[in-house]
């Protein structure tokens, strides 16, 4: 049995809704072991940024927030997509301003993952904001109601361990964060 698995060559590709955030598409792809034709549905989708945001006395800023999918409040770090024309590092410094009214003195890029690449074609990137302060009231849209938590940087493996954190790409995020400090 061969081990290296090839790519499947895309013959069609549809699309079939553009539902604000993300548009849905159909591909015809051919097994490269079969030869067979299979259709794929995809979820095409902007960019997503997290950032892990620190204060100078090693707290960090959370929120909470009700999340639709899931018909819960959720506690998390902020994020967000990645806007048109935007770099995934504007995106992390606006949508931390936006979300909580903290800015970083420096933002830096600790790691990116594939949310679901089954069915997403998007990255998530995470940001360690550090040594942020607060600097004006949020700027929360119509679609928003957040509100900011700030907590000592060592529950926070607690609060994951416990499921009180339970979003898979914040505890990514917190992941990334771990090795960056590890590295240091």
């Amino acid at each position: 049995m061969s081990k290296d698995v090839k790519v499947w060559p895309r013959i069609a590709s549809q699309q079939l809704g553009d539902y604000r955030v993300f548009h849905l598409r159909q591909d015809t792809r051919i097994s490269p072991r079969t030869g067979k034709q299979h259709d794929f549905f995809v979820l095409d989708t902007g960019d997503w940024i997290n950032v892990v945001p620190v204060t100078l006395d090693n707290k960090i800023v959370l929120i909470r927030q009700f999340r639709h999918g899931i018909e819960e409040v959720t506690l998390e770090i902020p994020g967000g997509m990645v806007d048109a024309g935007e770099t995934p590092v504007l995106a992390a410094r606006r949508e931390l301003l936006e979300e909580t009214g903290y800015e970083a003195e420096e933002m830096i890029h600790i790691g990116m993952v594939t949310p679901n690449p089954a069915i997403l074609n998007n990255r998530c990137h995470s940001f360690l904001a550090r040594n942020v302060s607060y600097v004006a009231e949020p700027k929360l849209d119509g679609s928003e109601d957040i509100q900011v938590e700030v907590v000592d940087l060592t529950i926070v493996p607690g609060l994951i361990a416990t499921g009180q954190i339970s979003h898979a790409l914040v505890i990514a995020a917190f992941y990334f964060y771990e090795q960056y400090n590890e590295e240091k």
